[in-house]
């Protein structure tokens, strides 16, 4: 940490650059106020990291309250306010958000680092739509009447869960447009930081929690025990299977789905996200599992992709229609594991219903993470293997092949640094294939990818310097290890190396 930033606490884990640069924000030494967002998916540690940062330099952090209406969050704000500034309590009658928040602006301005924090702001958007209207006001005030050597002016960051709210706050004609310096989305812990943060020993293990939780480290206060290590079948069962915990994945999906307002037909939202859980992947294919027609679904597909529930991958190397997935890995787990089974869940039958699901769960939720996780280690981690260094775009294609009258779905796909995804004869870093089955990888894989290379080769793609790569659930074949050794264009990836070992 740099000299005179405020020292990140050790019960923060990880987030160094997040903190970086929250700390920066904080301590810039203008006098005009300054503006941060900060938003990011539930459990994903929004609060916890605000509310240190808070902590260290005495600023005001004041939490909304879903159930809270008008009248009573003004008061327990006035009563925030009243606190920071020494006062006793009820010695601050305010009747107006303008008067609560040029207050606590005023407040805060008297620190040395004058922050405030207006956590989930989204629930009193719900009731008091003015407050963005009221900030402009307060902000562009505050640029006119600061003063040169006056100490930095108030630092206001707005925090909320609601993905689509927040992100508006800063579109178009909002009235905070153009006036944040920070715009944080805080997101989940990557896959190796989510093993460390739990202290998963066995990497298969690991694989498995991050394939039905991500990387949320707000699970782990609520999932913790029994520990995964002690057995995972256990756990699960035990954890998103007991509907007595808090985890539990059904009772967790109805409160992801709550966190946007504008999610107001549950049932529909369910069944969309069902259908892709299942495999439809475009607004056609999800309306014809609904028997509904394709409009019917578009706009609660754009609330769902705009919240952050689902994303859309397009095709690396060809434009076409983008694949539509789940982005939730808790969710996807409710869809195609609890919800078909919840009255036998509900009734005690966790085991047996898991025991039931297994193929589900090999074949829909650890095959496709599996490859997920493949080609987040080649954006994160490849580029100490490969030998152009850090790869360009990242994700997966499909190849034509006229001869055999097929097409070869593509796991992995890398472009070279510096080239445009769907770029004609653009240069391709790295093909390549990952499999979760409990098979080895052999040289039938190899010579599959050797085709795909040829195939781009011929259709005008750059593959000179292209890498094949295999990554394996369960590892390599002898014969497969020996070739690696004596060739630099083959990379075998197990699950050790996955996970950096």
């Amino acid at each position: 940490m740099e000299k005179g930033l405020p020292a990140k606490p050790d019960d923060v884990v990880d987030r160094d650059r997040e903190w970086g640069l929250l700390a920066e924000f904080l301590t810039d030494a203008d006098p005009a106020m300054r503006l941060g967002i900060v938003s990011g998916r539930r459990r994903h540690g929004k609060s916890y990291l605000l509310q240190a940062l808070s902590e260290q330099v005495g600023g005001l952090y004041v939490t909304a309250v879903r159930e809270e209406g008008r009248l009573p969050a003004i008061q327990r704000f006035s009563e925030a306010v009243a606190a920071h500034a020494g006062l006793r309590p009820g010695s601050l009658r305010l009747t107006d958000w303008h008067d609560v928040l040029s207050n606590a602006l005023e407040v805060t301005s008297r620190s040395k680092h004058p922050l405030l924090v207006i956590d989930e702001l989204p629930y009193l958007l719900q009731h008091s739509p003015e407050i963005p209207g009221l900030l402009q006001q307060l902000y562009d005030e505050r640029q006119r009447g600061a003063r040169r050597g006056a100490g930095p002016g108030p630092r206001l960051i707005l925090c909320g869960s609601a993905m689509s709210v927040m992100h508006e706050l800063l579109s178009g004609t909002k009235p905070l447009r153009g006036r944040a310096v920070v715009d944080l989305r805080l997101g989940a812990f990557d896959y190796r930081d989510s093993r460390d943060f739990w202290q998963i020993t066995d990497p298969l293990t690991a694989l498995k929690v991050h394939a039905v939780l991500g990387g949320a480290p707000g699970y782990r206060p609520v999932a913790g025990r029994p520990h995964p290590d002690d057995g995972f079948d256990t756990w699960l069962t035990r954890t998103l299977l007991d509907p007595g915990r808090a985890v539990y994945s059904r009772t967790e999906t109805e409160y992801l789905l709550r966190e946007d307002p504008r999610i107001t037909q549950h049932t529909l939202y369910y069944d969309i996200l069902t259908a892709i859980a299942n495999g439809a992947t475009t607004p056609s294919k999800i309306g014809a599992a609904l028997e509904r027609p394709r409009n019917a679904v578009a706009h609660p597909l754009g609330v769902l992709e705009s919240t952050g529930y689902i994303r859309r991958e397009q095709d690396i190397l060809r434009s076409k229609h983008p694949v539509i997935t789940l982005a939730d890995p808790v969710i996807r787990f409710n869809q195609l594991i609890t919800l078909p089974q919840a009255a036998a869940v509900e009734q005690g039958f966790a085991e047996q219903v898991w025991q039931q699901a297994a193929p589900t769960f090999n074949s829909k939720i650890l095959g496709p993470h599996f490859e997920d996780l493949a080609r987040d280690f080649t954006r994160r981690y490849a580029h100490t293997l490969l030998p152009g260094g850090l790869p360009g775009p990242v994700g997966t294609t499909e190849v034509a092949d006229q001869a055999a009258r097929t097409k070869h779905e593509v796991d992995v796909i890398a472009l070279a640094a510096g080239e445009r995804p769907q770029a004609p004869r653009a240069r391709i870093a790295l093909l390549g294939e990952a499999k979760a089955t409990a098979a080895r990888r052999g040289t039938g894989d190899l010579e599959r990818l050797e085709r795909i290379r040829g195939l781009l080769a011929d259709q005008g793609y750059d593959t000179a310097a292209t890498t094949l790569a295999l990554y394996s659930l369960h590892g390599f074949y002898p014969d497969l290890v020996d070739l690696a050794n004596r060739r630099d264009d083959l990379l075998l990836v197990d699950l050790p190396a996955l996970y950096g070992s």
